[in-house]
């Protein structure tokens, strides 16, 4: 076992010399960009161009090139050999999620270079250029304040991709209402609204990053269907964060998605994440079978019969035994008032 850890380690700290040496032989080394599927020509130096040179790489096309005046010689040049093409007209976006307080663009290229490319940004309002932030996370994305808010004049966004074979450039022009559009709703909840089994409480927050809901509302429009169907019931609300289902189908869950926009400019934000629930359930009741009824019925105590109204002065212990033994003896109409 001991051979085999040595053995391990013995490689892996070979590979590790082999990376050192490859970056330590590129120091010095300049760097040559050519164009993907053209023929390349490589200076060696200071050498003649009738001198003799022999070339070794350690990659197909793209890789370290090293030149020596003989195959035994003295290394006389190296150069870092990248292929590529130039950049295409990158496809430019701007919006604001964030109004009024300003708008970011993004950018990116439906072609790629395989090479380092650039992007030089200037952005333009009624002649006056506007300063550009970089996003400190996305690469491709910055951010702009906008310097007035209801104007009349236009933004204009120009975007150029450069590497080193080459350069291209897209610029849009927009109305600052015309870009507006919020982030989705946030912590969307739904809940079962006890002993209902037709309703669903539905909360939401608006979106962290519109700023100013108080002077600039949001209104929402919510979707919701249960997993049974394909169709969409929709509902859209004024500035309220909270609506209740009505129309649920009892004991079906359903999938719920919020979307928010400016109550005047702009146009809808993406849905919320989709959120599930289910109506209220009602607890099953106890039921007694038709048999079990009757044999409660069958089982349960007789009520004693009502006792005997005694005659109008007679006493019931003086009644005589033969007006109780033998009541068929009186006429119906005594029997009637007796009883």
């Amino acid at each position: 076992m001991a051979n085999v850890v040595t053995s391990v380690c013995c490689v892996v700290l070979a590979a590790v010399v082999v990376v050192i040496a490859q970056r330590r032989s590129q120091q010095g080394a300049r760097v040559q960009y050519e164009r993907m599927g053209s023929d390349v020509t490589m200076q060696c130096g200071s050498l003649g161009s009738d001198a003799s040179a022999t070339w070794k790489v350690n990659l197909s096309s793209n890789g370290l090139y090293s030149c020596f005046q003989n195959p035994d010689g003295e290394r006389r040049d190296q150069i870092i050999l990248r292929v590529g093409t130039p950049p295409k007209e990158p496809v430019v976006m701007c919006r604001s999620n964030t109004y009024p307080k300003g708008f970011y663009c993004s950018w990116h290229l439906l072609d790629p270079t395989y090479i380092p490319t650039d992007f030089d940004v200037h952005v333009k309002h009624n002649q006056r250029s506007l300063e550009v932030q970089k996003d400190a996370v996305h690469k491709n994305r910055c951010h702009v304040r906008f310097p007035e808010l209801f104007s009349t004049f236009k933004y204009r966004v120009n975007v150029t991709a450069v590497n080193a074979l080459g350069k291209a450039s897209s610029a849009i022009t927009f109305d600052d209402f015309a870009i507006v559009k919020p982030d989705p709703p946030e912590k969307v909840v739904a809940a079962p609204v006890p002993n209902n089994v037709r309703r669903l409480e539905v909360t939401w927050n608006s979106p962290s990053t519109w700023p100013d809901v108080e002077n600039f509302p949001l209104k929402y429009f919510l979707r919701y269907r249960p997993l049974i169907r394909e169709q969409w019931q929709h509902v859209e609300l004024s500035d309220s964060t909270s609506h209740t289902i009505t129309d649920a189908i009892a004991g079906k869950e359903y999938i719920i998605q919020v979307a928010a926009k400016d109550t005047e400019i702009g146009t809808w934000s993406d849905w919320s994440v989709a959120i599930h629930a289910t109506p209220w359930m009602d607890e099953p009741k106890q039921v007694i079978s038709t048999t079990e009824a009757e044999g409660i019925v069958e089982t349960s105590p007789s009520p004693a019969p009502p006792s005997p109204k005694p005659r109008l002065g007679v006493s019931a212990g003086a009644c005589s035994p033969l007006l109780w033994s033998a009541p068929l003896l009186l006429p119906s109409v005594l029997l009637s008032l007796l009883w």
